[in-house]
Parts: structure tokens; C-alpha cells; sequence
């Protein structure tokens, strides 16, 4: 295998002749965005420059050190976290180059979503598809795989067309499916480990609005005619309310129509905030001295929230974007698409036979087609995302610990890969039946990071 470099010669001529002082900041206490997982980085880095990350890398070396490259810190898990070196992205956000032609845009790897979104909008651009949070950065969310929904559509990081990667050893690498093949593949979704990811190229579409149609039906009624809605609408969802039969059927659609000068959500905004988050909080909190109250609070707000029809038209990103107002642990796996009923009715059985097993709402359940990303979990199956969650009230931590063993054994029972971003029990065992290419991705993760600069103790259940 031959991996070529960008121009090699000059870079090491430049690091020859160009000296350039980072420093670090000590006593930086990082935290996720749900603060469900943290760590006190030795160093805490915020570059400017491809030449200051790579002097990083140099410190590293030579001190023994490990780096984890954080950018919004939204995931769910222990993923970004060290006690070693950390590298925030944030300052290296800039939106270097639009094809309008090719419809393609080049971003540093630190942009967050939320501004890659407007900017794209003033080139009548817009991403395909987009997970519920844009507060994260570009080379995050292809890392952990992010998602939304739509059988038509992949995961986030299949409109990667190209990226450039900046490996432990200082070399510069440009990929896609013509350069460094291999690497590409892997670094698609790359968990963090191969480097860092300086730049990612996005394929893009003609901006568009959507139409969104949410209304109430039953868990019976979804499942028995899942066929006919993953037909009628392009970005098909649908959240059920455990403990009940109640679903909210979300369908979003491109539309040519016009939306209203202010937005639907706008215009709830101090009904959604004074009982869809206020209310909905105090009563959670209670639940958690009284758990049977779990069950009728599902209840009481699918009906007091979800059981009318409501429109909504709007730019894309806003439809696909939706405010995360908890804090919260969640799990969330991907399953045959042809296994959703059976699994959907297994974690259902599960809790009506477990009166102690209480499950907030919602469950999620999304869809995404298959692709040929090694890591990812559609690696070549369609597939249905299961997400489940528990709030934290108020940061209190709600028992959930048989929940989440009762999901994961019917995940796995039908063949379900987890979520990068999000907490899980599986080690390398797990992956290396998950995932027919998972020996490949290690082959390159080895030859990229054979000291293992890039790992911290989530990557070390991965895969030692």
C-alpha cells in the first residue's frame, strides 16, 4: 500500500525554517455537553495554524504524551476525553473554498455546522442531510458518525468527497476515493484516531425548504405500514412514548412553498418553554423519588404535546435542527432496517413485564441507508437507529442501568452496531463481528498512530 504526501519536501523545509511557539494552558477542565463525562487535560491547546498543531504533535512525541482533538463537545461519551494534550479546534473554522460547479465545499476541520449552514445559504447551498445539533464541528461529526434520518439518505459523513489529515508523525495526507483510497475509507469516520483532520471537502445540493408534518398515531399502526411511510416521506421519523401505544409520526419533505415570515417552533416558543421543558423537568425530578409516575408522565404529554397535527415550512437546517433543552444520558444503535418491528416490540414487552423498568420519552426511531464506510453502522445494510434516553432533572441522575442492559442485549440479539459518539458496552470482540472491514480500519489506525498518540481509554476498549 502506498499512501502519498502533500507535498513533503517543502513541509519539512518549512518546519526547518519556521519556529512556532504554541503554548498550552494548564488547569482546563473539560466537560461534555450533557456533563455526563469530563477530564483535566495537562494541556489544553486552541491553534491557529496547521504549523502549531503539528509543533503540538512534535511536544507530544517527545514528552510521551496522548492527544484528543475535541471541537463542540456534544458527544455522549467518554470519546473525546484525556488526561494528556487536548486540542480544540474552534479557531480553525474558516470556509476555505465553494465550488459552486461541483457544488462542493472545503472547511477546516473546526467549523461548527451552525455556521457552515449560513454560509452555505448565501451560496444557495445547503447539506443534504443534517443530525438534530449544528453546534459541532466538521471533522467531529464524520468522526462518530452522526446521522439523521431518511432510507434515501446515508449517514453524514457519506457526502465526504475528500479530507486532509494530519497524521502523529507530521505528515500531511489529502484523501478521497482517488488519493489515499484506503485512508479515505477509514477516515470517514475515523473515531479520532487516525490524526487530525485539518480540512473535509462536503458534497452539497441546491439549497431547499422543507414542509415538516408531525401527527399522532399508534406503535401498532407505525410498525404494520413502516414500508408505506419510509415511501411517503423523504425524512421519515417517528418517536414512541414507552409505557403506551403512542407515536408522533414525523414527516419532512422538500417543498417549493414559502414559509411564514416567523417560524411555527418561533411561535411556540413560550408554550414549549413553560411546559415542554419547565414543567416536563419538575415532573421528572419528582418521578425520581416516585418512578411509577414515569408512565403517566409519557402519557400526559403526548397528549398535552404531540397529539395534534402541527405544520411547519422553513430553510432546512432549521428543520432538521431541533434544541437538545436536557441534559441526558441516551444510547442509540443501528439495526437491520427489517429487524425494527420485532426489536421495537421486544424493548416494549420488556418494560410491560418489568413494572421497576421506567423509560422516558421519547424513543427515536430514525432510518438511513447503507453505505460502504468501514466503521460505519450501515456499513452495507439499510438500516433503523434506536435511540433511547434518560434525563437528568435538574443534573440528577436517574437509575437506568437495567434499561440500558435490556436494550443493549435486544440490540445485539438483532445484530445492532452502537452509535460511536454515544456510551456503550462493547470491546473489540463486539466489533470484530459488527464489522466484516474492522481489521482493515485497524491495519491503517496501526500504520498511522503506531505509538498510539491518538487513543485514550474509549479507544483503548475499541480495540485492544
Amino acid at each position: 500500500m502506498v499512501w502519498k504526501s502533500r507535498g513533503g519536501a517543502c513541509f519539512l523545509l518549512l518546519q526547518l525554517l519556521v519556529l512556532v511557539q504554541v503554548h498550552g494552558q494548564g488547569g482546563v477542565k473539560f466537560q461534555n455537553w450533557a456533563k455526563t463525562y469530563g477530564s483535566s487535560p495537562e494541556l489544553y491547546f486552541q491553534p491557529t495554524s496547521v504549523e502549531e498543531i503539528r509543533e503540538i504533535l512534535d511536544m507530544a512525541r517527545q514528552r510521551h504524551k496522548r492527544v484528543k482533538v475535541v471541537g463542540g463537545g456534544h458527544s455522549p461519551s467518554d470519546i473525546a476525553c484525556t488526561d494528556d494534550f487536548m486540542i480544540q479546534m474552534g479557531k480553525m473554522n474558516r470556509v476555505l473554498k465553494v465550488d459552486k460547479e461541483k457544488q462542493q465545499v472545503t472547511v477546516e476541520g473546526g467549523i461548527f455546522l451552525s455556521d457552515l449552514n449560513v454560509e452555505l445559504n448565501k451560496h444557495g447551498l445547503a447539506l443534504a442531510n443534517l443530525g438534530a445539533v449544528s453546534e459541532v464541528a466538521a471533522a467531529g461529526v464524520i468522526g462518530t458518525g452522526t446521522h439523521n434520518t431518511g432510507i434515501k439518505h446515508g449517514i453524514l459523513p457519506t457526502q465526504v468527497v475528500a479530507l486532509t489529515l494530519l497524521t502523529a508523525s507530521g505528515e500531511m495526507l489529502e484523501c478521497s476515493e482517488s488519493v489515499n483510497a484506503d485512508i479515505f475509507q477509514a477516515a470517514r469516520l475515523h473515531l479520532g484516531c487516525l490524526g487530525v483532520v485539518l480540512t473535509v471537502t462536503f458534497q452539497c445540493v441546491p439549497q431547499f425548504h422543507l414542509h415538516e408534518v408531525a401527527f399522532p398515531s399508534t406503535l401498532n399502526e407505525v410498525l404494520d405500514h413502516l414500508g408505506d411511510h419510509l415511501k411517503r416521506s423523504q425524512y421519515f421519523r417517528f418517536l414512541w412514548f414507552p409505557h403506551s401505544e403512542n407515536v408522533s409520526v414525523i414527516y419532512q419533505d422538500p417543498t417549493n412553498k414559502a414559509g411564514p415570515a416567523g417560524s411555527m417552533r418561533e411561535g411556540l416558543w413560550l408554550w414549549d418553554y413553560a411546559v415542554g421543558y419547565y414543567l416536563l423537568e419538575f415532573l421528572l425530578w419528582i418521578s425520581t423519588f416516585v418512578p411509577s409516575l414515569v408512565c403517566w408522565i409519557n402519557r400526559f404529554f403526548f397528549w398535552l404535546l404531540f397529539s395534534s397535527r402541527v405544520e411547519n415550512i422553513a430553510i432546512s437546517y432549521k428543520i432538521f435542527n431541533y434544541e437538545c433543552r436536557f441534559k441526558q444520558h441516551v444510547q442509540d444503535w443501528a439495526i437491520p432496517i427489517e429487524k425494527t418491528k420485532e426489536a421495537l416490540l421486544e424493548l416494549k414487552g420488556a418494560l410491560e413485564n418489568n413494572p421497576k423498568m421506567v423509560a422516558h420519552y421519547p424513543v427515536e426511531v430514525r432510518f438511513a441507508r447503507g453505505d460502504d464506510i468501514w466503521l460505519s453502522p450501515c456499513f452495507q445494510r439499510d438500516s433503523c437507529y434506536m435511540n433511547i434516553i434518560m434525563y437528568r432533572p435538574y443534573g440528577k441522575n436517574v437509575p437506568r442501568l437495567n434499561y440500558w442492559l435490556t436494550y443493549e442485549g435486544i440490540m445485539k440479539k438483532h445484530g445492532g452496531r452502537p452509535h460511536w459518539a454515544k456510551a456503550h458496552s462493547c470491546t473489540r470482540k463486539d466489533f470484530e463481528k459488527m464489522y466484516p472491514a474492522f481489521p482493515k480500519f485497524c491495519y491503517v489506525r496501526e500504520k498511522l498512530d503506531p505509538t498510539g498518540m491518538f487513543l485514550n481509554s474509549y479507544l483503548e476498549k475499541v480495540f485492544y
